[in-house]
Formats: C-alpha cells, sequence, structure tokens
C-alpha cells in the first residue's frame, strides 16, 4: 500500500508541474495523455531528482523490457517461430520424415495455431534440429538474411517494423535520464542480439535470452562455437529474474512485460529496495494490432492487487506502429 501511495503522489506531483510549465517537450507524442503517461514521467521525474526522496544513483537505474508483445507485436506467432518454421521449410527436402512428426509438421503446414500452442519441451527439435551444427557466426548470418525480407501475416511489413513506436519512445526517455537499459526475453539470445541495436538501441551485450547448447571446437582458423541439438538456459518464468541478477547483478527500478512468463521479474524488481515502476502492456485493440488476455491472466491480476501500471494498447496509444507503418 505505501508503493501504491507513492506512486500516486508522484503522478500528482507530476501532472501540477506540467500544468504550470505548459511549453515543456513532450517526450512521449506517441502516447494519450493518461494515467499510464502520467505514472511514467513522474517516476522518472522522480528517481533523476537529486533533492527528492525517491532518487536513484545512475548505477543503479536500471530499466529491464520483455521484447514479444511489450516491444513489438508476437501474434499470431512469435517472429522466431516464423524464423524458425522458414528452416524448416528450407531443411525438409532433406528430411523427409518431418511431414509427419510434430512440430515439424506444424510448421511445414503454416499450422500457425498449432505451433502457437506448443510449449518449450514440444518445441524443442524445432528450435535445435535445424540449425545444428552450424557456427555461431553462420547462425547469425541467417538470421540478419531472413529479417531483410521476412514480414508480418497480417501487417505485411517487416517484423523490424512492427515495433510499438510508443515503446520506442520510452527507450529514448530512459537512456537520455540516465537509465542502462536491458532487455530480457524467453526467445534465443542469439536471434534476438541481431536486430536489438539497430531496432531498439539495445546493444547486443545488454541482451538476456533463451540458449541452446554450444560446442567450441578446432577449425582451420584455430577454434570455433557451434550450436548443438540441445536446450541450455531457459529464460521465461522464474528463469527471468535468475537470467537478470546473472547477467546485470542488481535489481532493475523498471520493468516492462505482457504475459505470466513476466511476472516473476516483476515481482522480483517490486521487492527491492528502491519504488520500482512496474508496467504491463495489456493487449487489448484488435482493429489496430491484437486482443487477449491468454496467457496474461496472472499478471494482470497480480497488476490489480498492487497497483501496477497497466498500458492500455487501445487507450494509451496515440498511434501503435513507427511512421511508415500500417498503423
Amino acid at each position: 500500500m505505501r508503493r501504491r501511495a507513492f506512486v500516486h503522489l508522484l503522478v500528482f506531483c507530476f501532472a501540477a508541474t506540467v500544468a504550470a510549465n505548459p511549453q515543456n517537450r513532450d517526450p512521449l507524442p506517441s502516447w494519450n495523455d493518461g494515467k499510464s503517461k502520467q505514472s511514467i514521467l513522474a517516476f522518472v521525474r522522480e528517481v533523476t531528482n537529486v533533492g527528492s526522496p525517491a532518487y536513484v544513483p545512475p548505477a543503479e537505474r536500471v530499466a529491464v523490457f520483455d521484447n514479444d508483445g511489450t516491444l513489438w507485436t508476437e501474434k499470431p506467432i512469435p517472429a522466431q517461430l516464423a524464423y524458425l518454421g522458414d528452416r524448416v521449410k528450407a531443411r525438409s527436402p532433406q528430411h523427409p520424415e518431418w511431414k509427419d512428426l510434430q512440430p515439424f509438421k506444424a510448421a511445414l503446414e503454416d499450422d500457425l495455431g498449432t505451433l502457437a500452442q506448443f510449449g518449450m519441451l514440444e518445441l524443442q527439435n524445432l528450435i535445435v534440429v535445424p540449425d545444428a551444427g552450424l557456427t555461431v557466426e553462420e547462425y547469425s548470418a541467417e538470421i540478419r538474411e531472413w529479417l531483410l525480407t521476412a514480414r508480418h501475416p497480417r501487417f505485411h511489413r517487416l517484423y523490424t517494423e512492427c515495433v510499438y513506436q510508443p515503446m520506442l519512445e520510452l527507450l529514448n526517455l530512459l537512456r537520455a535520464s540516465g537509465f542502462k537499459v536491458f532487455m530480457t526475453s524467453g526467445n534465443g539470445v542469439d536471434f534476438i542480439r541481431e536486430f536489438s541495436e539497430p531496432t531498439y538501441g539495445i546493444s547486443r551485450e545488454d541482451v538476456i535470452g533463451s540458449n541452446v547448447e554450444y560446442e567450441v571446437r578446432p577449425s582451420p582458423q584455430g577454434l570455433e562455437l557451434a550450436r548443438r541439438a540441445g536446450i541450455g538456459f531457459v529464460n521465461n518464468g522464474e528463469g527471468k529474474p535468475l537470467g537478470i541478477f546473472l547477467h546485470i547483478g542488481i535489481r532493475p527500478i523498471m520493468v516492462a512485460g505482457n504475459s505470466d512468463g513476466d511476472l516473476a521479474m516483476m515481482q522480483f524488481a517490486a521487492a527491492g529496495l528502491h519504488p520500482a515502476l512496474t508496467m504491463v502492456l495489456h493487449h487489448d485493440d484488435a482493429d489496430r494490432e491484437y486482443e487477449y488476455d491468454e496467457g496474461a491472466e496472472e499478471v494482470l491480476k497480480e497488476a490489480a492487487q498492487h497497483g501496477w501500471t497497466v498500458i492500455s494498447l487501445k487507450k494509451d496509444f496515440k498511434r501503435v506502429f513507427p511512421e511508415g507503418s500500417l498503423r
């Protein structure tokens, strides 16, 4: 209750400041004015104000964002799953058995509904088998090539054009305010690192994700690192706070996610010594993007109980995608 009252006080103080200074430049122009925008701006203002009791030193201003469904669209299936489906199709002539074996069968038939229902255990072979043996450089090159042409099935835009413009503005605001911004995702870290910096301004070394097993093997040039047919670390659910701690070493003071897989990292951030802003992106706009609560039931329930900031895609986003995209 103390945290909730404190955040409400920040919002009130910020609103009063803006009213008194109408010439202030809006750092979040693609956000509609409302509680979510005010909460974000008030929080950033207070934790960066040396005279504020909520002041946080720059070294501890850590913000962590989920990717799928938080920074870009995740429906009808996550982008990496679409990539894996295309890889299976490319490799299928050498593997006729895949046409009767799930999840390869669903990928070959473009059965997105079935693919979306599979969990990590069921998708393991789809994730590791087609690219097993590739060096990390070969795998990176294939991802970059795919991203140049692969398009979202509904919006008919490159996946890197299906990012949320309001969230891009928030990332820029945080960097300008002395925050260190990280990304955490259940998807493969090697996949995300190929677009994180040009798309979000998040450097490769600031990406936390799942990984396959690797092997070090000799090559004519010396040693090389190659992918193996096994899953290593899964950065989802309780794996997210573990990944954050192992990678960063401190609790974030700002986190954003959209699904139950992000709940543990939100609870981790909320339990820190500093005031924390915990944000849940709620997909409730079927016209401009998608509308669904499936897979987010628990995190929305927790958000209501603890007064976390629930960002309504329909109400809070003035626009969804950047200029030049469909929406």
